[in-house]
């Protein structure tokens, strides 16, 4: 008998299709265990022991930096970063009730948990593995404190990790109290507010410090969602969060039930209030910008002037920018609406920007920094040119009409000194007196172009697309020498300010003094040294010339007679037989200031009475009442006396060219260039005109064009009322403004341009 087994002996049975799903599951449900809760133990471990926590005061945030006077306490402005305008705080200086009600909004076993939440990370580990929109959320204090500062607030299960493993950890080796103040100086409180001294202000106008209980609990309940708590945006809902602040006060023994029921909704700034106290408004808006410039210039990065809580210090005086600001409105009020003024007033012996006024707007345009025509301002820098040359303020030029290359000028109303000292002339604002003298320098235009850059102006101003005082950067013109070219009022103060200080030259400045919230000096101008640019024998005789001209100009000497150097300019509109700028710039041994008068929208100059107005004009009162104001109860000081130029220490006696002598060329263009093929004549004035040439081959630019400058006129009436009615003639080229440019548009049609009152 054979002993052959079964077919199915030795076969295990087969398992049934419920029995194989049901092992199936165990494994999955093993693996799901391990996932999440073996590999993320694994994963906490290994980030814990790598994790490196910061110590208490080394993660740096965005805050405030604020900007003051000279004095380092008359606060200017401030530098609000992007993120808002956070002011650290120690937790000294929050009430015990704010840190109360924070913590039973927000965390209420701040105290004693272990830095997370247990069943907050169960919800973040359940929503990522079923692929919620709603992963994360139930984080403590010290957990949203890590995301805000460390980690990141992006929705993902590694990003959790980092922040439970670092908040463990933070927990462990912070002391409470600095978690808690490390969180208050962070977390975002609607209004543009981050941290808790900013939303103090935004909220209720206060330092952090004078907050009651109930207004506590306002800034704790806004925590959740800023802007939909905001009271003053959802009234009703803010309402509910606080009274929810206010019951876990109670709850946790900082408030009692009798002062809950007691408790009333505080009164709030509105929005509107919130947003004016965030921002610098008017012409400390503008300062703030020029602060900002400088900072970067002088190395001090984005990232530290938005973390590091700066105390800048800057050049301003408070008298002397009150001063400023007070004289242009009082000036300007009740005259055309489009009138604008820009008011510049440096210290000539370090460069200090003492006053600085650029317009109405703190986000707008600023005329301070505009590129503007000078007129005859610029005759000062012809001066200059000239006694370098050994040339004395006392030497005599014709004042009649001067012809050349076609083009004839003539002084308003027919006017002259007949021969007069060029000094004379400078009081007069004799423009053919100077369009002689000009010509007479060895290069002429050129020599006054060096001249002007030796005392202060740069060569390269913002908003001109090519090299200052020249002619889209060829060689200048003979205008230059009667303000033909473009320099912002703030050049005008600083280089005027070189010759205040004897030709010795300052780079004008704004910031003093940078020192981080915790004391760190960054930066110390000290007493800035000066560089001599022009001999004091040439800087004081300038001086000299200039002298009288403050009190000839519609009486405008300082108060007390205290002396002055000063020049009026005007330039024209075109060929309209109207005004587009007016100046005064004078200084005394302590102070340089430069007024400019214009309009916003290129129409013509005139005042309330439909009067021109004039450098000698509204210029002049701007200028007297600002330096009056910044001088006042300082010392009286007195120029130097001038050395003699012409004749002494080797320098011949210059002898002017014969009228028969032909002006000697200049490097800006020849004879054979600049001939024109015809001329045209222009009326500027009544009974006064011009030849204009129309140009053949111009190798120096757009052709000139006529400037007429009348001397010591007043207000509004060309030709009458001054000492001396008239005066001048030359070319300046018309131009027009353009705020969006900078200044640039300058028309390249002839047109008649220009008036002063000297």
């Amino acid at each position: 008998m054979s002993s052959t087994r079964s077919a199915s002996a030795g076969k295990r049975p087969a398992a049934t299709k419920g029995t194989s799903r049901k092992g199936l599951i165990l494994r999955l449900i093993a693996v799901a265990f391990v996932v999440m809760l073996v590999l993320p133990i694994g994963t906490f471990m290994a980030y814990y022991v790598a994790a490196s926590v910061p110590r208490p005061g080394d993660i740096p945030t965005n805050q405030v930096a604020t900007i003051f006077m000279d004095d380092g306490e008359t606060e200017l402005a401030r530098i609000v970063p992007p993120e808002g305008n956070r002011v650290e705080v120690s937790i000294d200086q929050i009430p015990d009730h704010v840190l109360n009600a924070v913590i039973a909004a927000e965390d209420r076993d701040f105290y004693t948990n272990p830095g997370f939440s247990v069943t907050g990370l169960a919800r973040a580990v359940r929503d990522n593995v079923l692929g919620s929109d709603d992963a994360g959320g139930g984080s403590t204090i010290t957990q949203q404190y890590v995301k805000n500062a460390l980690v990141g607030a992006d929705r993902s299960l590694v990003r959790k990790m980092r922040e439970l493993v670092i908040a463990t950890k933070m927990a462990r080796e912070w002391s409470k109290d600095d978690i808690l103040v490390a969180y208050l100086n962070t977390i975002y409180y609607g209004r543009n507010a981050y941290g808790i001294a900013s939303a103090a202000e935004a909220y209720f106008g206060k330092p952090v410090s004078n907050l009651t209980p109930e207004e506590g609990a306002v800034l704790a309940a806004t925590i959740q969602q800023p802007s939909r708590l905001d009271p003053a945006q959802n009234r009703e809902a803010a309402e509910i969060r606080w009274g929810y602040v206010l019951d876990g006060m109670v709850a946790i023994g900082a408030m009692s039930a009798s002062e809950r029921a007691a408790a009333q909704y505080p009164e709030y700034r509105s929005l509107e209030e919130a947003t004016a106290a965030t921002t610098t408004p008017g012409p400390n808006g503008l300062i703030r910008s020029r602060v900002i410039d400088e900072l970067h210039s002088l190395g001090i990065t984005e990232q530290t002037l938005n973390t590091e809580g700066l105390q800048i210090t800057t050049s301003i005086d408070s008298t002397a920018q009150e001063g400023a600001v007070r004289a242009v409105q009082n000036n300007l009020s009740g005259q055309p609406d489009n009138l604008r003024s820009a008011v510049v007033s440096v210290d000539p012996r370090s460069g200090a920007v003492r006053a600085y006024y650029g317009g109405t707007d703190g986000t707008g345009f600023d005329y301070a920094q505009a590129p503007l025509q000078t007129g005859s301002t610029f005759k000062v820098f012809g001066l200059v040119a000239a006694l370098e040359q050994g040339i004395p303020v006392t030497q005599p030029f014709d004042s009649s009409p001067v012809t050349m290359h076609g083009i004839t000028v003539r002084n308003v109303g027919g006017a002259s000194c007949g021969r007069c000292s060029i000094a004379e002339a400078l009081k007069q604002s004799l423009n053919t007196s100077f369009y002689r003298l000009m010509l007479s320098l060895d290069r002429g235009p050129l020599d006054v172009k060096d001249a002007a850059h030796k005392a202060g102006i740069p060569r390269e101003i913002r908003g001109l697309n090519h090299e200052a005082l020249t002619e889209n950067g060829d060689p200048p013109n003979n205008g230059i020498v009667l303000g033909q070219y473009q320099v912002r009022p703030i050049d005008m103060a600083s280089s005027y300010a070189t010759l205040a200080a004897s030709g010795e030259y300052h780079e004008p400045y704004f910031v003093e003094r940078v020192v981080t919230a915790d004391g760190n000096l960054l930066f110390d101008r000290g007493n800035p040294n000066g560089e001599r640019r022009l001999r004091a024998a040439v800087a004081d005789n300038t001086t000299s010339a200039m002298e009288p001209i403050a009190a000839y100009s519609n009486g405008n000497a300082l108060a007390g007679g205290r002396p002055s150097a000063a020049k009026t300019g005007t330039t024209q509109l075109g060929d309209s037989g109207f005004n587009r700028d007016a100046w005064m710039i004078g200084y005394t041994p302590s102070l340089s200031t430069a007024v400019w008068v214009g309009t916003n929208d290129g129409d013509p100059l005139v005042n309330a009475w439909g009067g021109q107005i004039y450098g000698s004009g509204i210029p002049a009162t701007i200028w007297k009442s600002t330096m009056d104001s910044a001088l006042v109860n300082t010392e009286w000081e007195s120029f130097p006396t001038p050395d003699p130029i012409g004749g002494v220490s080797g320098v011949p006696v210059y002898v002017p060219p014969t009228e028969t002598e032909e002006p000697e060329e200049t490097e800006e263009a020849t004879e054979e260039e600049d001939e024109p093929a015809s001329t045209a004549t222009i009326e500027i004035a009544p009974g006064l005109t011009v030849e204009i040439p129309i140009p053949g081959n111009n190798n120096g630019g757009t052709p000139p064009e006529p400037n007429d400058d009348e001397g010591d006129e007043g207000e509004g009436s060309p030709g009458q009322g001054g000492a001396n009615p008239g005066a001048g003639g030359g070319v300046v080229p018309g131009g027009g403004r353009n705020p969006a440019g900078q200044g640039e548009g300058v028309t390249t049609t002839p047109a008649p341009a220009t008036t002063d009152a000297a």
